[in-house]
């Protein structure tokens, strides 16, 4: 059994993987990352721990620390110049968010065509990949929460918005909810434009925030919950794997 973990900037999420299959999954708070004790103290079968962090140091040793005499140390992915049938264009691959690169080795695993791989989270990825496995590089934006926190941080008179998406929004709170989730979609539909004309194209689209970013959408997507988990049990069982 392998203890998967996708440590991320609000979140940590975790899953458990064995014999091609998955047995369980949850997330956690920062602050209650401590609860991995009891994941680990309930699966004593526990091989393995890989995963991706993009939280620091401090996450990263509460991890390890909830872990500690209850399953081997953790070990974390490091991005590189290829892995698993996917090569790393970024001019310094090492560069390149782990949680980004699993979500591309997830990605080539479960569509070997073009693809746009997408995660909707604190901040949005959008990354190109080609049919042959090449990761052509990518954007990072701020999510669509992240949008509207900052409007209501760095503004006079505009609130956090509770509001909903509206074609032609009539209020304060319609308008920045819909402003930011056009923002989302935007960037990523203009991104598909590379590969559109591409066989079988597709958008894999995961994360907290993919399913309001789904409803915009004018392209063909995929929803993939835990791209990044999934992309971490491919790089922890291929032959290739760190």
């Amino acid at each position: 059994m392998i203890l998967l973990i996708d440590a991320g900037n609000t979140r940590v999420k975790w899953g458990l993987f064995g014999d091609g299959a998955w047995h369980d999954e949850g997330a956690l708070e920062h602050a209650h990352v401590g609860d991995l004790a009891a994941v680990a103290a309930a699966r004593p079968d526990i091989a393995r721990v890989f995963g991706s962090n993009v939280a620091g140091g401090s996450v990263a040793e509460a991890i390890a620390l909830a872990l500690h005499g209850r399953a081997p140390a953790p070990e974390w992915l490091r991005s590189s110049a290829a892995c698993c049938g996917v090569r790393n264009a970024y001019d310094n691959p090492a560069q390149l968010g782990t949680d980004r690169w699993a979500a591309l080795i997830g990605a080539r695993a479960l569509h070997p065509a073009a693809c746009l791989v997408i995660n909707a989270g604190t901040a949005t990825t959008v990354d190109l990949l080609d049919a042959d496995g090449l990761f052509r590089g990518g954007l990072i934006l701020p999510g669509e929460h992240l949008m509207r926190r900052s409007l209501a941080r760095d503004t006079a008179q505009l609130p956090f918005a509770e509001g909903r998406f509206d074609a032609a929004p009539r209020n304060t709170a319609d308008a920045i909810v819909s402003g930011c989730l056009n923002a989302q979609a935007g960037a990523v539909e203009r991104m598909f434009r590379h590969i559109a004309g591409e066989p079988r194209a597709l958008c894999l689209l995961s994360g907290g925030g993919a399913d309001a970013l789904a409803e915009l959408l004018a392209i063909p997507f995929r929803r993939v919950d835990n791209l990044v988990l999934k992309g971490l049990a491919v790089a922890a069982t291929q032959p290739d794997a760190p």
